[in-house]
């Protein structure tokens, strides 16, 4: 009997909300063509075989697209069907195929520890997936994995890197991304109940096949050594994944900082998700956090687009201060990702209820947009270079940020204590300047006491790695503040929170310098409440910044 055999290693990688780069181990899968019928199964390894029949074989082929139900799968919202699920994906990567979930069925996802890698066009259609979060496995194991098909190597002759450097002395076989490590130095050393020692400096950029750099997302610092670098080529066609209505049954493991990552990570560049929806049910009392149902990282040019998501419930731990925190749970992360946009997205729970946490997390990344999104947060925790809101209301959270480069907020409505936040915990630090056009500031949801533009704190006695900037200059065009909703007695809104109460004259010295705003440029700001738009209540510190009042 003549039967062909395929050995399928599938490599993965990962990494945490706000930690270090994790590997999966290899994904093996054989892959049989026998005069039998179709199935799948596994061994006392947990290890997957598949055996497709001749005809089935040939049936596919023509077709072009496989099915979960080709496999076996139930889809009877009861029988487990990960393995099937798996299989289907490993199957048609091999060959190239779409794969198509079966029309209305609900497939049930358990806790087993196995990941569906997707290197193919996916459609998820109107089926339901039920994801059992009750007895998992392993944590850290995603539902699917999004993959390139590409393998990342070691380019060489590469010993130092300049901050902006446009050029790299390499050729490359094509496009591609590199990601680089320092870890000698360390970059945010973070500050607060969550404090810490602070990570490796890192950086993730695109090179040509000549070594230019893309200069819409530079290098951020100098590498004056290097410890590890690799270059992944970026996959030139778009991957699409459609559809697809998910539902967590979430966990209720000890509220601690073990983040659950049980949805669809991506991890290779050109990838749109378009039309998908996830819910959340069964979260009680306390419960573990989640590090992001869509997980973006290592990759580039991927566009979320009307997608629905669910915030998660905010539980409390104890940080690394010894104090209590409510710790980040979040349905969207970004890490170590380029060129990453939300589109016409929105959320199931209500933007403005301070149950649940903040839908994004972000790390390292670069070119961040929401278009036409309704969220409760933006976030970027270790920094952003370029971010983009517009079209978009966000919710009791509201804009948190570090990073460089341009920040441009338009055409928007935020309900957040500030219009911009920037992280006191990581140097509340911009380096470069923010464009604020055409938006409509409602201090938190109008039941602040008090409000302030851009809000943030720095004492000057703590190392974060860098030096700690505010914008160079901050634009503010055609701000309405809708201010009435806040105590008759409050003073009026101002332009800064007081970002050091301590220093109110020369006598107060920052170990660290802070190096302060240079220029605002206000046109056209309304107030409702009648009063007078005021620099800070600590007008001592930004007695030097130009304003600009047109």
């Amino acid at each position: 009997m003549k039967y062909i055999i395929l050995l399928l290693t599938l490599f993965s990688g990962v990494s945490g909300i706000a930690q270090g780069q994790t590997k999966y181990p290899s994904e093996n899968v054989i892959i049989t063509t026998r005069k039998n019928p179709t199935r799948v199964w596994t061994n006392e390894k947990e290890e997957l075989f598949i055996n497709v029949s001749p005809k089935d074989f040939r049936n596919f082929k023509a077709n072009g697209f496989v099915s979960y139900g080709d496999f076996g799968a139930k889809g009877d919202g009861k029988t487990d069907d990960i393995d099937v699920i798996a299989a289907t994906h490993a199957f048609a990567n091999q060959h190239g195929y779409k794969v198509k979930a079966d029309e209305e069925a609900t497939y049930y996802i358990s806790g087993k520890d196995r990941t569906a890698v997707i290197r193919t066009d996916t459609d998820f259609g109107n089926a339901a997936f039920i994801i059992d979060d009750s007895n998992v496995q392993n944590r850290n194991s995603h539902i699917f994995l999004v993959s390139s098909g590409h393998i990342p190597f070691k380019p060489q002759g590469i010993s130092s890197l300049k901050r902006n450097q446009e050029k790299l002395d390499i050729s490359l076989p094509g496009t591609c991304l590199i990601s680089v490590t320092n870890s000698i130095v360390k970059r945010y050393i973070r500050f607060g109940p969550n404090q810490n020692n602070g990570s490796s400096q890192t950086d993730i950029f695109i090179v040509d096949r000549d070594g230019r750099v893309d200069m819409k997302a530079p290098i951020i610092w100098d590498f004056d050594q290097i410890t590890e670098i690799t270059a992944l080529p970026i996959d030139e066609t778009t991957l699409s994944i459609t559809g697809g209505r998910f539902t967590t049954l979430a966990n209720s493991a000890e509220s601690k900082y073990t983040y659950y990552s049980r949805g669809i990570a991506i991890r290779r560049s050109n990838v749109i998700v378009d039309g998908l929806e996830h819910h959340i049910t069964g979260e009680g009392d306390h419960g573990a956090p989640y590090g992001g149902f869509i997980y973006v990282s290592e990759c580039s040019y991927v566009t979320v687009r009307n997608t629905l998501l669910t915030g998660h419930k905010t539980y409390q731990t104890i940080g690394s201060a010894g104090v209590t925190v409510s710790m980040g749970s979040y349905d969207i992360s970004v890490n170590r990702a380029l060129n990453v946009s939300f589109v016409n997205c929105s959320q199931t729970n209500d933007i403005k209820d301070s149950r649940y946490w903040g839908i994004l997390g972000s790390n390292y990344s670069k070119n961040l947009l929401y278009d036409s999104c309704t969220f409760s947060r933006f976030d970027a925790h270790m920094g952003v270079a370029n971010a983009t809101i517009r079209n978009s209301t966000l919710g009791h959270q509201g804009i948190n940020a570090i990073g460089s480069g341009i920040f441009t907020v338009e055409n928007s409505t935020i309900y957040g204590r500030n219009l911009i936040n920037l992280r006191s915990d990581y140097g509340s630090t911009w380096q470069g300047e923010f464009l604020i056009r055409n938006c409509v500031f409602i201090p938190g949801a109008g039941k602040a006491s008090t409000a302030s533009l851009i809000g943030g704190s720095y004492s000057g006695d703590h190392d974060f790695g860098y030096t700690c900037y505010m914008p160079e200059r901050i634009t503010i065009e055609n701000l309405q503040i809708d201010d009435s909703g806040l105590p008759a007695d409050y003073r009026g809104p101002a332009i800064f929170a007081d970002f050091n109460p301590k220093m109110t004259d020369d006598s107060y010295v920052e170990k660290f310098p802070y190096i302060r705003t240079r220029e605002i440029i206000l046109r056209n700001v309304t107030i409702a409440s009648g009063k007078t738009l005021r620099i800070s209540d600590n007008p001592y510190m930004f007695r030097n910044v130009k304003t600009n009042i047109h």
